[in-house]
């Protein structure tokens, strides 16, 4: 199987920096598969291609169980298109081949590694069958940037009445950044082989999500690809579901300003109410004298940014499921300019508060500043089993708006949301009665603080419930 990418951008031949692999020597790579060659048949400033030929073991396969798939127990472990094809097995050769291309990132270009370049793909015999309409390589490359050029291969040259084979020669035409031009492979080459050649792992949603990054979200055929990547596993692809519609509605809320308060305290001009959250999470953080801390749906960074800059926290996390807010974040934080020490505390990670991260596990402290109200309601026990059960630090910060304070918000109308992604607001009832059963059930005590204007009867802006583990139960 072989795939080609050329550039026939300016200063061509620095394709090779992008992709980390030199023009002078051709190069191979063992894989669980067989053999990935590496190699360029042109490398010149005009116009620079580098070929990646997969040579497929298939007794290596039949042997090894991992690979045996759904045909594991017939003939066609032994006869088959594998050796053949450019199905799956691809994609795992781009995803190891190629690992740090796909990143984007590139000491010696860094502009170029971020920038569009006209890039030629071509892919050959890729497996296009069991499409349900005509033209699904065009409905799926397009989207992205690509014009699509896709010749059938014949079942047999000297036999045409007998018609096409299941197989196309695809090339691909684009301004499109390198990184991701191969994650676009790395995802949809499954997708059109509609197969997968070896065990699918629980971390195969991660990869979706981290390959898919900046275009799967708001893809048109994102159902199709989600259902045929996960090899139609129904618990993944509802899990991956969840989190690229989070994505997707993260980015459509990118422009929306948020409410201000127009509520005047005893200060004339009082903190701007997000400020006053995190002064307040700071403050509570001092309390429990956390030291080692996660922000999990950290945004943008705003939060992390203080707590980066307090010298007794050893080490700070920011979570989140939107790889495009943590891009920001790494920006608000400047780790590209921050000492080897400073970066050593800091670590940015892509995940979800509703479902296990063994990297948040055993912390002092885990934030939730305005996080639990943009979860479904039916999704809060999972928050509950992944936060409190599984990661079970020993201080849980949560922060969420009170409703019953919202008719003192003058553009606020009534019985909407503070927040367009809001999917529900609790009264000061409503979230004590959920913290004492998270408490309860997980061995937390609960403390309740106020955040903001606080009115003799509607209570503050914001409420805040300090989790603290209790030692004895």
């Amino acid at each position: 199987m072989l795939v080609t990418v050329t550039s026939t951008a300016p200063n061509a031949s620095t394709l090779s920096h992008l992709l980390h692999k030199h023009p002078d020597r051709a190069q191979e790579f063992a894989l669980s598969v067989g053999t990935a060659h590496v190699f360029y048949p042109e490398a010149s400033d005009k116009r620079c291609t580098v070929a990646m030929l997969l040579e497929v073991d298939p007794i290596g396969l039949v042997r090894n169980k991992r690979f045996r798939g759904r045909d594991s127990a017939t003939l066609a472990r032994y006869v088959n298109d594998r050796p053949y094809a450019s199905s799956s097995m691809v994609a795992v050769a781009i995803g190891r081949v190629f690992r740090t291309a796909m990143n984007g990132t590139s000491e010696s270009f860094p502009e170029l590694a971020s920038s569009p370049l006209p890039l030629e793909i071509t892919v050959a015999a890729l497996p296009a069958r069991g499409r349900e309409t005509e033209g699904l390589v065009a409905q799926l490359f397009e989207p992205l940037g690509w014009q699509v050029d896709e010749t059938a291969v014949p079942l047999d040259p000297d036999f045409p009445q007998w018609g096409a084979s299941p197989y196309v020669d695809l090339v691909l035409r684009g301004n499109v950044r390198v990184s991701e031009a191969l994650r676009h492979l790395y995802v949809l080459l499954p997708v059109l082989d509609d197969a997968k050649h070896y065990w699918v792992s629980e971390d195969e949603v991660g990869k979706l999500l981290r390959a898919g990054d900046g275009w799967l979200s708001d893809h048109p055929l994102r159902e199709l690809i989600t259902h045929r990547y996960l090899a139609h596993q129904r618990s993944m692809i509802d899990e991956a579901g969840e989190l690229l519609a989070a994505q997707s509605r993260l980015s459509a809320l990118d422009d929306i300003p948020a409410i201000a308060a127009t509520v005047a305290a005893d200060d004339p001009r009082p903190a701007p109410l997000a400020l006053q959250r995190a002064d307040a999470v700071v403050t509570a953080l001092r309390d429990v004298g956390a030291r080692t801390v996660a922000d999990v749906g950290c945004g943008e960074g705003t939060l992390l940014k203080r707590l980066v800059a307090d010298p007794v926290l050893t080490a700070v996390i920011g979570a989140d499921v939107s790889s495009t807010a943590l891009a920001r974040a790494e920006r608000t934080l400047n780790l590209r300019e921050a000492s080897d020490r400073q970066r050593a505390r800091v670590r940015l990670i892509q995940s979800s508060v509703t479902y296990q991260d063994d990297r948040i596990a055993g912390l002092d402290a885990l934030i939730l500043m305005e996080v639990v109200e943009h979860l479904d309601p039916e999704r809060l026990p999972a928050l509950e089993s992944s936060v409190f059960a599984a990661a079970a630090p020993q201080t849980v910060i949560v922060t969420t708006p009170n409703s019953e304070y919202n008719t003192l918000f003058d553009s606020l109308p009534a019985g909407t949301f503070r927040h367009a992604d809001h999917r529900f607001e609790w009264s000061r009832a409503e979230f004590s009665a959920w913290a004492e059963e998270i408490g309860a059930r997980n061995g937390y005590g609960v403390e309740y603080r106020t955040v903001g204007h606080v009115h003799p009867t509607l209570g503050a802006a914001t409420q805040l419930a300090l989790f603290r583990k209790v030692t004895d139960r």
